[in-house]
């Protein structure tokens, strides 16, 4: 539900006023339109109840989309120490909804965040929004939605299918655990400064459970191996994991010239679960 329009100055006489120029070590490229911030928010769903979480707010653009679409608590993560005051004006105008916490995200343990339910909804620093995907991925039952920015061709990775270009270990391990589509791109030009390529909005719902049991540590040993070769057959690639490979693929019944786009998320929990007893029969 909107809330009563509060004033609040321009981002660009912001931005101007507190010196913040992006910073291309930060992965930084601030979204100013109030369309798409507007959009990003709306994908977010009820933001009235529980927290949302915010990585790398900047000037504050999508936090104040989110507050006007009726957040009633934003924790907001944020490197940059030159941010910091502009994000105060916004905490001030919009009193006791907005908590900044002056922190690298990569550090932070998101999961453990306000009260459930929790809500990721972020324009990700693009240098580190892999590593904070998979951060998160690990603790996915502790939040209800995840809306996130990514470069386009990270985001054709999140939702690629078996048999295409991108389906590979980022995939897998997305997948696995959430249930991801693309909802919208948005065009470079939109950013400021504008980033070399196109960028992808995605929602990320996570399952109850995974798509199939298998230790996590596991399934990542067997995609690292067999996308780390996955030109190779499986017979081939799969030796690097220190077990009989072929032994391996008999008890999965995966016919050992496949190769690793070809298989599903579902055999490749199987192959972490065949290499589970492997190891243990020693």
């Amino acid at each position: 539900m909107s809330q009563p329009e509060v004033s609040l100055p321009p981002l660009r006489d912001v931005i101007a006023r507190h010196g913040l120029g992006a910073r291309k070590s930060l992965g930084q490229h601030f979204l100013l339109d109030l369309n798409l911030t507007g959009r990003i928010a709306r994908a977010a769903g009820d933001v009235s109840q529980g927290t949302i979480i915010e990585i790398g707010p900047g000037p504050g653009g999508l936090t104040r989309a989110l507050l006007a679409a009726g957040a009633r608590h934003i924790i907001a993560i944020e490197r940059d120490q030159r941010c910091l005051g502009a994000l105060a004006e916004i905490s001030d105008a919009y009193p006791g909804r907005l908590e900044i916490i002056a922190a690298d995200a990569l550090t932070v343990a998101a999961h453990e965040l306000g009260d459930a339910p929790r809500r990721i909804c972020a324009n990700l620093p693009y240098n580190i929004a892999t590593p904070l995907l998979l951060g998160w991925l690990r603790h996915a039952p502790a939040f209800t939605s995840l809306i996130l920015m990514f470069q386009k061709e990270v985001a054709d990775r999140l939702v690629a299918a078996p048999r295409t270009p991108g389906y590979g270990r980022l995939a897998i391990a997305t997948q696995w655990q959430t249930e991801a589509r693309r909802l919208f791109d948005i065009d470079r030009r939109a950013f400021t400064p504008p980033p070399k390529v196109a960028s992808t909005v995605v929602e990320l719902i996570p399952r109850a459970a995974p798509v199939a049991p298998a230790d996590p540590l596991l399934l990542e040993q067997v995609t690292a191996a067999a996308f780390g070769q996955r030109r190779k057959m499986l017979r081939q690639s799969l030796r690097s994991l220190g077990v009989d490979a072929m032994a391996l693929l008999t008890t999965t019944g995966i016919e050992p010239t496949r190769r690793a786009e070809e298989l599903s998320i579902e055999e490749f929990c199987a192959l972490a679960r065949a290499l589970s007893g492997l190891r243990a029969a020693g």
